[in-house]
């Protein structure tokens, strides 16, 4: 006997979600009333500035708190044995459902104010796009057991364990070495220009930016400019190396990558926030070895998963959900990149990738040194226009940066390649961010074949694999024009074949 889908009782949300809102938003009126406060004390007394941000501290507090325990009272969800519902709102009711068998990702995070009530958020998914998000239900939030068994519920999948052989249980765990390769990432000096933005942004806040500024001036009265810019820079630098390594401890810190039983890889990190990040192997379409200039150079790289319902999940760009290992030793990524591809060696590791013709090394050095040309122009322009300040600016990143400019692209050139490695097609670019991508083939579907005006002339072709997973395409750029079409036809046969004129 079949049992109705309204058998299942509806659950609510965790009660103490409304402490977690009013928590959070007195933290906020704290971080938005003490500059204001400042900035109103500084014209007048205290008293006048308590006058007027206490009010409204406490207004946001008490009507935040009231909209999210309205928003409790109303949302209910329940887990049917062929739907997920869930149903929520105040003013607009909102009634979302999701089949079990389309759901793909059950996410678990948890921010400090969560883990201190035991209560976790769960993003529930199909991995397809949507608008308006129809295609996610987030319970927000639940109990830390109540996540888990849902987790383990809506990621059942015991009849599609891969038959091919390969390692369960823990893949790979955090290496305090690691963290080493924090300061060499382009995170470092990101996180210096926006500390420096921040004092910036504060001291105006406050009133103070006028002063702070003639503050510095002052500071660096009896340098050189030339001098003081350098200073300035290397202060910010520190600041962000300092930063990368707190950023990472607190993404990475109690990393595990585990296979669990049904075929499920899951990645659980974090220090302050925790996230536990599921992907079903089905969904799985390949691997990308990802080694940043900087992490390149200390012989390390990541893994990203190349895995369906993560084309168009524009968070996880600044959440990393597809990645698997964080930066670590090159040897240790291609050997975690052949353990979740169950092969013997990763396919990123074992091609023999196909150089690129000379011609593609001509265009990385027209661009390369046309981008410096262009930026040293501008910047005498200005320089001509406004202060010799720039016209220094000028020939000093001429100076330098020309040469930077030529190793940078016949390294570029150098990264070039392409080639097939049993069921995946390989295709490796980059020097900045130099990527190698194994892709299965049967998991291509479709080729875009771009040829620009310069590209015809020199005899090159960009060949675009289509495909479901990962970003929804990857190049192989610049590629010999018969070579390259030749490779799409051996890579996925009877797919750009009938479409090629034969010698």
């Amino acid at each position: 006997m079949t049992v109705p889908e309204t058998a299942e009782p509806w659950r609510k949300l965790d009660r103490r979600t409304i402490y977690v809102s009013a928590l959070a938003l007195a933290g906020v009126a704290v971080g938005a009333g003490v500059p204001t406060g400042i900035g109103i004390a500084s014209g007048s007394s205290p008293w006048v500035a308590l006058a007027w941000v206490l009010p409204g501290a406490v207004l946001l507090i008490v009507v935040g708190t009231v909209a999210d325990y309205l928003r409790w009272l109303k949302t209910r969800y329940r887990i049917g044995p062929e739907r997920a519902e869930l149903h929520t709102g105040v003013l607009l009711v909102k009634r979302r459902s999701l089949a079990r068998e389309r759901i793909r990702n059950v996410d678990l995070t948890a921010n400090p104010l969560l883990r201190v009530f035991g209560l976790v958020t769960v993003k529930i998914g199909t991995g397809e796009q949507s608008q308006g998000g129809e295609s996610t239900l987030v319970l927000n939030p639940v109990t830390k057991h109540e996540a888990d068994r849902l987790r383990r519920e809506l990621l059942d999948r015991a009849s599609t364990v891969d038959a091919r052989p390969g390692v369960d249980g823990t893949l790979a765990r955090l290496d305090p070495a690691w963290i080493r390769y924090a300061p060499v990432s382009f995170v470092a000096p990101a996180l210096g220009l926006a500390a420096g933005g921040a004092v910036m942004q504060v001291s105006d806040w406050i009133g103070f930016q006028d002063g702070f500024v003639r503050w510095m001036i002052s500071l660096f009265a009896g340098f050189p400019l030339v001098a003081a810019i350098l200073v300035l820079a290397a202060i910010l630098l520190v600041v962000g190396l300092i930063g990368s390594l707190v950023l990472f401890v607190e993404m990475w810190w109690n990393y595990h990558l585990e296979r669990e039983p049904g075929g499920t890889l899951r990645v659980r990190r974090g220090l302050l926030t925790t996230r536990s990040i599921s992907i079903e192997e089905r969904r799985l379409r390949g691997v990308e070895v990802v080694e940043p200039l900087g992490t390149r150079l200390a012989g390390a790289a990541r893994v990203d998963a190349v895995a369906t319902g993560m084309v168009q999940r524009k968070e996880d760009d600044k959440t990393d959900n597809k990645t698997l290992l964080p930066a670590a030793p090159k040897a240790l990524a291609d050997q975690i990149a052949a353990v979740v591809l169950r092969e013997e060696r990763s396919p990123t590791e074992a091609a023999r990738l196909i150089s690129h013709p000379i011609a593609a090394r001509g265009r990385r050095l027209r661009w390369a040194i046309g981008t410096v040309v262009v930026l040293c122009a501008v910047l005498a322009g200005l320089g001509l226009l406004l202060t010799d300040v720039l016209l220094h600016l000028a020939w000093i990143a001429a100076v330098v940066g020309l040469p930077i400019a030529v190793v940078l692209a016949f390294d570029a050139y150098k990264a070039l390649g392409h080639g097939i490695s049993g069921d995946y097609l390989v295709a490796r670019a980059g020097t900045v961010r130099r990527a190698t991508v194994a892709l299965q083939r049967d998991g291509v579907i479709g080729w875009t074949v771009k040829q620009s005006i310069f590209q015809r002339r020199a005899g090159l072709i960009t060949l675009t694999a289509t495909t479901a997973a990962g970003s929804g395409g990857y190049d192989v750029l610049d590629a010999g024009e018969g070579e390259g079409l030749a490779f799409a036809d051996e890579a996925v046969p009877d797919l750009l074949g009938p479409f090629l004129e034969r010698a």
